[in-house]
């Protein structure tokens, strides 16, 4: 038992790393793209690409996360998703044109959306269930710093040598992982011939790119029929057939029977609607710094900075207070400090300090910082023996979610400005009317805390409800 154990936490440690390693190859690159598109030639719209397509793919990768778990062992997924990454890295490193550099991030973004979601199933697995929260916590520190940190870090390397260094160094630190994992990582789940069903995959992916792609393209093209409502009703449609094909046939992708928890659903909810406004706040904070109170990007990133550290601190220590008090009383303050920080941005006007709107961000950012991690543990813990299938289906939902988050985000307060965002009153009052939406969304989730989200919920009990 002891070496089993033994065994267990060295390969948790493996995974935890290499989560770290590539978690922040996600951001890395993003202040990089100025001097990318000086060297290729390329246009801001081309060299974005760079690190959207990294985001898509990592959204598209997480729902085959249950399959893969299935069908392969541990240390073969650890040493593919690694292996994938370092080929990428140098090809990355070597590109010579800007559609192969996109290429080499896209297969990053492939090793990166395998070995991500596969970490938190592999908590699940080897951890005792009362330990959750806290090992979770550690996850949720450690993949939020990586890519906070990995600009400043990118920046660093890129002042002193430039770009394609960045890439060489994740080849050499992924090149000794490999290693490392190759001869130190023994422990194994139990797998089986288990199937892939090619027709559920693919409209999988269809589903998740065009929501995401069109809801991603809202800002750029606005009410494009080509651009944003094509893809988002194409991927409606083979959502809503993916969902129906998986209750048909016998060896699902998705094992779709966790949703007929109320509890597993409504925590899923709770947890998408908390990653909506976290992904609209990153975009909007910007574009009103920016563009209506005219400070400067610096300006910008220092004004978010401490509550980025706050929120990535408070990803630890929520689900080291949900372990002793209790979820529900974790996410009920949560959301009340998500509504205090959200209404006091409404009071933002262009003369506002930098000094307030960085200590009036920092209470916001307690709220979002002390709900995910324990609400995505608990939402998990409700369901029995399905952590594969529950485990992709909350981060595909938070993942798509947060998508239409950012994108909504902007369009919103777009349409309260009139549809131009400048120096002026009219945008002032679009930012406040937007922050207010995202209250609203704040008081529904604690809504949804109050009525679905209990401590003492036994595993499947919201199944039995509704089967009775």
């Amino acid at each position: 038992m002891s070496s089993k154990l033994d065994k267990g936490t060295i390969t948790l440690i493996i995974f935890i790393i290499a989560a770290t390693l590539l978690s922040a190859a996600q951001s890395v690159v993003t202040t990089g793209l100025a001097d990318i598109m000086v060297d290729f030639g390329a246009s801001s719209t081309t060299a974005q690409w760079i690190y959207s397509s990294f985001l898509l793919v990592l959204g598209v990768m997480i729902p085959t996360s249950a399959y893969i778990t299935r069908r392969f062992k541990v240390r073969t997924i650890l040493l593919t998703s690694l292996g994938l990454f370092f080929l990428a890295s140098v090809i990355a490193y070597l590109a010579p044109t800007i559609e192969v550099l996109i290429f080499a991030r896209v297969l990053q973004a492939i090793g990166s959306g395998v070995l991500l979601p596969i970490t938190q199933i592999v908590i699940f697995k080897i951890v005792p269930e009362e330990k959750w929260q806290v090992y979770m916590g550690l996850f949720g520190f450690i993949i939020g710093i990586a890519p906070a940190l990995a600009p400043t870090l990118g920046g660093i390397v890129i002042d002193a040598y430039s770009w394609r260094e960045i890439f060489l160094i994740f080849a050499a630190i992924t090149l000794v992982l490999m290693a490392i994992a190759a001869i130190v990582v023994k422990f194994e789940f139990e797998t089986s011939d288990y199937p892939l069903d090619l027709p559920s995959l693919a409209l999988c992916v269809v589903a998740c790119v065009g929501i995401m792609l069109g809801f991603s393209n809202i800002a750029e093209y606005g009410a494009s029929a080509l651009y944003v409502f094509f893809p988002i009703i194409l991927g409606a449609i083979c959502l809503i057939v993916f969902v129906r094909r998986q209750y048909n046939i016998e060896s699902p992708l998705l094992n779709l029977t966790v949703l007929k928890n109320k509890y597993f659903v409504w925590g899923t909810l709770f947890s998408a609607v908390l990653y909506f406004t976290m992904c609209g706040l990153n975009v909007i904070m910007p574009l009103f710094v920016q563009s209506v109170a005219y400070h400067s990007a610096t300006t910008s990133g220092l004004i978010l900075l401490p509550g980025t550290i706050v929120m990535i601190i408070f990803n630890f220590v929520g689900p080291l207070l949900a372990n002793k008090i209790g979820v529900r009383k974790v996410l009920i303050m949560s959301c009340l400090f998500s509504i205090v920080g959200f209404g006091v941005m409404m009071s933002y006007t262009v003369t506002s300090s930098v000094e307030y709107m960085m200590i009036t961000q920092i209470i916001r950012s307690i709220g979002a910082g002390l709900g995910l991690m324990p609400a995505v543990t608990w939402t998990i813990s409700v369901v029995s023996g399905d952590v594969e299938d529950a485990t992709a289906i909350n981060n595909t939902v938070r993942q798509i979610i947060g998508s239409v988050g950012a994108a909504m985000a902007v369009v919103l307060m777009a349409v309260f400005a009139g549809g131009n965002i400048g120096h002026n009153a009219i945008s002032q009052s679009a930012f406040s009317e937007t922050s207010l939406v995202m209250v609203i969304l704040a008081v529904i989730s604690l809504i949804i805390v109050l009525l679905y989200i209990k401590d003492d919920v036994k595993k499947d009990e919201g199944l039995e409800e509704i089967t009775a």
